[in-house]
């Protein structure tokens, strides 16, 4: 009978062993990757590839190194318009039988890979194709200076399957080596610890020893140099670009000890950045070790670096501790603008703090208005199920995720919350979680069965309801204000003047957003003679501004917005635009115009974006 009991009991907890797991599992399934990496898993990846600009692909060998789980004969990966060659077994490249099944659009195809129950390294021999959305192949005159051809990769969200077959979610993290064969006038950098001078050979190797997901993977080749800011930042840039890039930039090291007092060590060793030609499709792409950034950027008064605080603040918040699926997108950036604010505010001072919080306010009402108030895809847990998950990267999880930690932090106070997202971070390190985790984490270890405090931080309105809860927190500006006063008399009083009143970058682009609706076209001219507007440096401006001459039809102002257009290849800027001058007929006409001409230095992603909105 003992016994007896014994084997019941036993079997129970077998049985409850593998219901816990399958719930798990079940919890945190990514519908945008083919892959189960309950039954094989990928841990470490070898990538030995040659790029060639001729062709323009890349080709070699992905050695994976796997944990086949259940012990079971296939492993599964993504790959999207790959040419697979041929896959081996182990060290001694034992070949094994692949096959390729149904292509979904966005997601490409499952690889499936016979395997042993006892198999633990599988390689895959391939090369990319010119339909790798991932790629972005720039000939001479694309770049900055016009001499030598550059290659950069994007990843996010499905997209490195279509430069390396792998387990393409971010839930599956993996270490990894790289040999790069590159042309020997050209540098190669990725996402790992970098080489900062050319060599003779052309072969550059890296090793990236902290575990990351997938859409983290990221290269860049091209005529790049190095300038140290200080022992452990630095920025790479074409030469032309070099110097006004490291000055541009000069506090980076001051913002990454800034980060570093409010949520603990910076884990990755350097911090470096890498200035990109304007066809890079965002302002800043998170790549571990190496922030991609956008040339826009460089505004040549320090202006626009806040934008830096926010890659610097994914090296905790994405990098650190990561989304595990696309609908939990709002972990990876709503968390990080609350630790780009904090960290401006502790760089930039109060201020700046409060009136970008305002800004930021603004773009959450503005962005909830576009979509509508009860659209699902204003709530902060989305639902991308069979969809482009490209679609959760809007400003939503951005602006929504940062209010709602600020309702949190207003709720308990930054004596309790900045510790709270300290030791979030330290907790979760290196892993990637679900919005259920942090929900779970939350109420255990700062909501702790507390209703009143539950109650006052409404979590569920804010997750998994749309629109605006009722409890988000009051912005103010005094700095704004004044501008909201001089907005009021103005047309009495003239606009000579005002641009020496009204300075900064913020200032500006708060005193545009509000101009009144009933501006005039003359009254445009006026206030663009007085602050240089349409053919000033400042990015934010430039952009802020021809969205106004849009919605008024200031035409003086259109061929520089052809110009911005024909310029930058940056998603969400030229979406702003191209949504606007859609809304009549002749602008519609206009666009299409526009995006003949520029289309040929956008990226992929910033294609498809536009080729929708003209649709």
């Amino acid at each position: 009978m003992k016994k007896l009991i014994l084997v019941t009991l036993f079997l129970t907890a077998i049985a409850c062993q593998k219901k816990e797991q399958t719930e798990k599992t079940a919890a945190v399934t990514d519908e945008h990757s083919y892959s189960k990496p309950e039954l094989a898993v990928v841990k470490h990846l070898d990538l030995d590839i040659k790029v060639d600009f001729e062709t323009q692909t890349i080709s070699g060998k992905a050695s994976w190194l796997i944990d086949n789980i259940s012990k079971g004969n296939e492993i599964i990966f993504d790959e999207n318009t790959l040419n697979i060659t041929k896959v081996t077994l182990g060290d001694d490249e034992k070949e094994t039988i692949f096959e390729l099944g149904k292509d979904t659009e966005f997601h490409g195809k499952p690889l499936h890979i016979t395997i042993e129950p006892n198999t633990t390294k599988v390689n895959i021999y391939y090369n990319t194709t010119k339909d790798a959305v991932a790629l972005q192949w720039l000939k001479p005159e694309q770049t900055a200076d016009k001499k030598k051809p550059f290659l950069f990769s994007q990843g996010e969200s499905v997209w490195s399957r279509t430069w390396i077959p792998c387990q393409d979610s971010p839930g599956i993290r993996f270490t990894y080596n790289a040999k790069v064969t590159v042309p020997k006038d050209l540098l190669a950098v990725m996402s790992a610890v970098n080489p900062q001078k050319k060599n003779d050979t052309g072969v550059y190797t890296f090793k990236q020893d902290k575990a990351i997901p997938s859409y983290l993977m990221a290269i860049a080749v091209g005529d790049i140099e190095f300038q140290a800011i200080d022992n452990r930042t630095g920025v790479y840039a074409e030469p032309s670009m070099l110097k006004k890039s490291a000055w541009e930039f000069a506090e980076l090291g001051k913002m990454v000890v800034a980060a570093e007092k409010l949520y603990g060590p910076y884990r990755w060793g350097r911090y470096d950045v890498l200035v990109l030609p304007p066809s890079f499709p965002y302002g800043g792409m998170e790549n571990p070790n190496l922030t991609f950034l956008t040339p826009g950027v460089i505004a040549g008064d320090r202006s626009l670096t806040s934008l830096l605080a926010h890659e610097l603040g994914h090296s905790w918040s994405g990098n650190l501790v990561t989304n595990a699926t696309w609908d939990d997108i709002w972990l990876n950036e709503g968390f990080t603008t609350y630790v780009e604010h904090r960290i401006g505010e502790a760089i930039f001072g109060k201020k700046e703090f409060e009136m970008q919080n305002v800004i930021t306010n603004k773009e959450l009402v503005d962005n909830v208005a576009e979509y509508g108030n009860t659209s699902p895809d204003t709530r902060l847990k989305v639902s991308l199920t069979g969809r482009n998950p490209d679609d959760g990267i809007s400003m939503i999880p951005y602006v929504k995720g940062y209010a709602f930690l600020r309702v949190i932090e207003n709720a308990v106070g930054r004596e309790k919350f900045d510790p709270f997202i300290k030791n979030y971070f330290d907790s979760h390190a290196f892993k990637s979680i679900t919005t259920e985790d942090f929900v779970k984490y939350l109420n255990e270890n700062l909501i702790k069965g507390d209703k009143t405090l539950a109650d006052k931080i409404k979590l569920d309105d804010w997750i998994y309801k749309p629109g605006i809860p009722s409890n988000i927190v009051p912005v103010s500006s005094a700095d704004f204000d004044a501008i909201d006063a001089i907005q009021k008399s103005w047309r009495e009083t003239g606009v000579a003047g005002l641009s020496k009143k009204i300075t900064t970058t913020a200032e500006k682009q708060h005193f545009i957003d509000h101009l009144p609706a009933d501006i005039t076209v003359k009254e445009m001219e006026a206030i663009d003679k007085e602050f240089n507007f349409t053919k000033g440096g400042n990015f934010i401006i430039k952009r802020q501004w021809f969205v106004q001459a849009l919605i008024h039809q200031y035409k003086p102002a259109y061929p520089a917005i052809e110009q911005f257009l024909i310029g930058i290849s940056r998603t969400g800027s030229v979406m702003m635009l191209y949504k606007e001058m859609v809304k009549t007929p002749e602008g519609k006409v206009w666009a299409k115009q526009v995006f003949d001409k520029a289309k040929s230095g956008y990226h992929a992603t910033t294609i498809q974006a536009v080729e929708g909105v003209l649709k």
